[in-house]
């Protein structure tokens, strides 16, 4: 990849094995993390806040154990900080069913899904750790077995060490 000014979307956009992941800051604090195909160049940061937030991505992408230390927005409904709070208490290596977070917090697992689904804060917030309980499930409101989003889901297990999910 090489670095590109072409994407205003974006403050920063880091190089991952799977592609890329976006970085939006405003007001101080990251907005979104967002996972991109191979086809997005990197783009060097712009501020001081986007480029400690590509620092700390680049640093989880070689030690998985890493843990991020980043401003984040203040987005999601209380239902979501909820489902998103047990997700951050998942540890590295490990993983919960939809089911299992459901009944942590007396819900169903659907809305746990849909819940993963709306976090704007992947790695920071791995919503990777959580699976469906015959098999991985979906990732960031895609479910294409083949897909790009479920490729990055496999490849983030296995760099935190989990088995099973190729």
């Amino acid at each position: 990849m090489h670095i590109s000014s072409n994407s205003p979307l974006f403050s920063a956009i880091v190089a991952a094995p799977f592609g890329a992941i976006g970085i939006r800051t405003e007001a101080g604090a990251v907005r979104e993390l967002v996972y991109l195909p191979p086809s997005f160049d990197e783009k060097a940061p712009v501020n001081a806040l986007s480029e400690r937030a590509a620092q700390q991505v680049e640093r989880y992408l070689a030690e998985p154990d890493f843990r991020f230390d980043l401003p984040l927005a203040e987005v999601g409904t209380a239902f979501q900080h909820k489902v998103w709070n047990e997700i951050a208490a998942i540890p590295r290596g490990e993983v919960r069913t939809y089911g299992d977070v459901a009944k942590l917090i007396r819900s169903a697992p659907r809305a746990v899904g849909q819940a993963c689904g709306a976090n704007w804060f992947p790695l920071v917030i791995p919503c990777h750790r959580v699976t469906a309980s015959g098999g991985i499930g979906g990732f960031s409101n895609h479910d294409d077995a083949s897909g790009f989003h479920l490729g990055v889901k496999r490849w983030l297990l296995r760099h935190e060490g989990v088995e099973g999910y190729a």
